[in-house]
C-alpha cells in the first residue's frame, strides 16, 4: 500500500517548518502568499489529502454543515442547496444533506443523525408536518449554529432566511386584479405552515384593498402536489358562478390547476393561473406559468453568509435571533396576461 502524504512529507520537500505548512494549507494570514503557492503546489504534485478527524479535534470543527429539506426533487430546495455550497466551499466546508420528505418523524431522525455526524451547524426547512417543532432545540443545546430559511416558525427563536410571505400573495394577487380578474380563487396546502398562511392572509389583504368580499367557497386547503391543484380546480370549476382566476400554493399545485383547466378545454388566462417558487418547468410551459420567485440563490447565500459571521462567535456571545427577509419577485408570464 502506498505511503500517504503528510504534512511532513511537504515541510521536508520544501525545507520548511511543519508548523508553516500547516498554516499555508489553513490559509492563515501570517503566511506569504509566495510560500503558501508553494506548499499548495508541492501538497497537489505530492497528492496531499488532508485529515479532517485530526483537524477537527485540533479545532472543534468538522467543517460540515447538515442541511435538512422537505425534497431535494423540488428545484427550489435544489438551487438554495447549489447556492448555500458554492458559497461555502471557498471557506473550507462542505454539507451534509438529509431529506425528510415532508415526514415530521424523518425529520427528528435527520437531525439526530446530523448531530451525530459532529456537522458544525444545521440549516433547516421545516417539513409539511411539523406543528411543534421543539425537536429543533436539541440543536441549540449542542451549542451548535441552527438557521431556519424559507419554512419559518414562531416557536422557534432562532436565525432565519425567508422571504416576505405576506407580501409574496398580495403581489400575486394584485397582479389578478391589475390583469382585470375579479373571481380570484386560492389552492393552498391544509398543513398550517407559517408561509402558506401568511400567503393566503396577502391574497386577502390584496382583495380588500380593491373593495372586494373573499368567497369562501373560493379556497380550497389540499395537498401541495400536481393532483392537489388539480382535484382542487375541479371542484372550483363545479361551482355555478366559476372563479376568473386561480392561485396555486406553489408551482406544482399550479400545474395540476391547469391540467383541470385543461380537461374542460380551458386554456389560460381564459381562467388566469398563478403559482409560487419559478420552478424550472414554470418558464417552459404552455403557456408559460406565471409565479413568485422566492429567490433560492440568494436565500442560499443569505444562509452561508449568515452561518459563517455566527460560527465565529464564541458560543456564549450568540444571540441566534438573526434574521434576514428577502423580497419575493413578481414573474408575469402568459398564463395570468389578459392586457396586451
Amino acid at each position: 500500500m502506498a505511503k500517504k502524504t503528510t504534512v511532513y512529507d511537504i515541510a521536508k520537500e520544501l525545507n520548511i517548518t511543519v508548523s508553516t505548512v500547516s498554516r499555508a494549507l489553513n490559509n492563515i494570514s501570517t503566511i506569504s502568499e509566495s510560500t503558501r503557492k508553494a506548499v499548495l503546489e508541492t501538497a497537489a504534485r505530492l497528492n496531499y489529502r488532508p485529515n479532517k478527524i485530526a483537524s477537527s479535534l485540533t479545532s472543534g470543527k468538522t467543517y460540515t454543515i447538515g442541511v435538512l429539506i422537505p425534497s431535494a426533487q423540488i428545484q427550489f430546495f435544489a438551487s438554495f442547496i447549489h447556492s448555500l455550497e458554492t458559497s461555502l466551499k471557498s471557506f473550507g466546508y462542505s454539507i451534509l444533506l438529509y431529506q425528510t420528505n415532508e415526514s415530521l418523524t424523518s425529520e427528528k431522525n435527520g437531525i439526530t443523525t446530523l448531530l451525530e455526524a459532529q456537522v458544525d451547524g444545521i440549516v433547516a426547512s421545516m417539513s409539511l408536518e411539523t406543528k411543534d417543532p421543539s425537536h429543533f432545540e436539541k440543536v441549540k443545546e449542542e451549542g451548535k449554529p441552527l438557521i431556519i430559511f424559507d419554512r419559518a416558525h414562531d416557536n422557534l427563536q432562532c436565525s432565519m432566511v425567508k422571504i416576505d410571505d405576506l407580501h409574496a400573495g398580495y403581489i400575486a394577487t394584485k397582479h389578478l386584479l391589475d390583469e382585470g380578474y375579479q373571481k380570484i380563487a386560492y389552492i393552498t396546502t391544509k398543513h398550517q405552515i407559517k408561509i402558506f398562511k401568511e400567503r393566503y392572509e396577502g391574497y386577502l389583504l390584496a382583495l380588500q384593498e380593491a373593495g372586494l368580499i373573499a368567497n369562501p367557497g373560493y379556497t380550497i386547503f389540499g395537498e401541495l402536489n400536481v393532483q392537489g391543484g388539480y382535484v382542487g380546480a375541479h371542484e372550483l370549476l363545479k361551482l355555478r358562478e366559476r372563479p376568473d382566476a386561480i392561485i396555486g400554493g406553489d408551482d406544482y399545485v399550479a400545474l395540476g390547476i391547469i391540467k383541470a383547466l385543461h380537461d374542460k378545454h380551458i386554456t389560460p388566462p381564459e381562467i388566469g393561473v398563478i403559482g409560487f417558487a419559478n420552478q424550472n418547468f414554470s418558464e417552459h410551459i404552455i403557456p408559460s406559468l406565471s409565479t413568485i420567485d422566492q429567490q433560492a440563490l440568494k436565500m442560499g447565500k443569505e444562509c452561508a453568509k449568515m452561518f459563517l459571521k455566527i460560527i465565529e462567535q464564541p458560543v456564549t456571545a450568540r444571540t441566534d435571533q438573526t434574521s434576514v427577509v428577502i423580497e419575493p419577485l413578481l414573474l408575469a408570464r402568459e398564463s395570468t396576461s389578459r392586457r396586451k
